[in-house]
């Protein structure tokens, strides 16, 4: 009943907001004030209990422009801010710092799975640094680019770097955040340097990835934007991803710990893996290395 009138109490219309800057420059000590902030953080825990998660995804590219975290209201429901969001970040991000020991990350995964974003994300979040293996590989090559380096020197040559680039990062860096490339996972050699410290595979089912991969084209994708099958965009994209992954599938395993993003979008209630933010990712991939650390590093 207690949840149902805080609802009522919420009902705006769909371009209302609380903006928690109104209340700047009250005066501290008054007691209608302090019970007025009370009250209304007390009415937006009940009301966050009793959201909808379709609700919450449908407004979650909406910015919160207030650094003290402006709630917005949509429908008469409550939806979490991005606030929220950095604060879940935050908290995962301590909890598992103190394990890690300085230890570096390695995230690997499926061109298109989003290793570079939810990488950031993690190294800020840590206070890491963050590394981009391919970016290093150009730089290593005067700043030509991947594609460029499998068009004019072939696979084999790229790599070659890719692996140097690996033992590099694994012998030099501490507290370090990498995005490996796509391939980095079939050579053995590359799992003895990334194991050195934590490996993180974000498994991303093929459909979502041929459809990032074919709104964005293929061009500096030189394993995909060769292909001369025909078909539209997305089944060219799939069909080629679902023959690298006969090759690859079975060697992302041998990560430290794998972020399923089937299960975080069953976890969350949303409808499909493109509903997830780069940052719900980032905190599950937290979650997953805390389970690794805790059942005793195997490597």
């Amino acid at each position: 009943m207690e949840a149902a009138t805080a609802v009522q109490r919420f009902h705006y219309s769909p371009s209302s907001w609380i903006d928690w800057r109104n209340f700047e420059g009250k005066p501290r000590g008054s007691l209608r004030y302090s019970q007025r902030i009370k009250e209304n953080k007390r009415l937006r825990v009940i009301a966050l209990s009793h959201l909808q998660p379709d609700k919450r995804r449908d407004l979650r590219q909406l910015s919160v422009s207030d650094k003290n975290s402006s709630a917005l209201l949509e429908t008469g429901d409550l939806l979490h801010s991005p606030f929220d969001e950095e604060l879940v970040l935050k908290r995962k991000a301590e909890e598992v710092k103190p394990y890690l020991n300085g230890r570096s990350m390695y995230l690997v995964g499926m061109m298109g799975s989003g290793k570079t974003t939810v990488g950031k994300i993690m190294a800020k979040a840590l206070g890491y640094t963050f590394s981009d293996c391919d970016t290093m590989i150009e730089e290593a090559m005067n700043g030509t680019s991947v594609a460029e380096i499998f068009e004019h020197f072939g696979e084999s040559v790229f790599r070659e770097k890719e692996t140097e680039t690996l033992k590099n990062l694994s012998l030099m860096y501490h507290q370090v955040v990498v995005s490996t490339g796509g391939g980095a996972v079939i050579r053995p050699i590359n799992w003895k340097y990334m194991h050195k410290g934590i490996s993180i595979w974000l498994d991303v089912p093929l459909e979502a990835l041929a459809q990032r991969i074919a709104a964005v084209g293929t061009n500096s994708r030189p394993l995909l934007h060769d292909d001369e099958s025909g078909g539209d965009p997305y089944t060219v994209a799939f069909n080629r991803l679902s023959t690298i992954w006969e090759t690859r599938g079975e060697a992302y395993t041998n990560a430290s710990a794998r972020v399923s993003l089937e299960n975080i979008t069953s976890k969350h209630g949303y409808r499909n893996v493109s509903d997830l933010t780069p940052t719900e990712i980032a905190v599950e991939a937290f979650e997953q290395v805390q389970c690794f650390l805790n059942k005793g590093d195997k490597y």
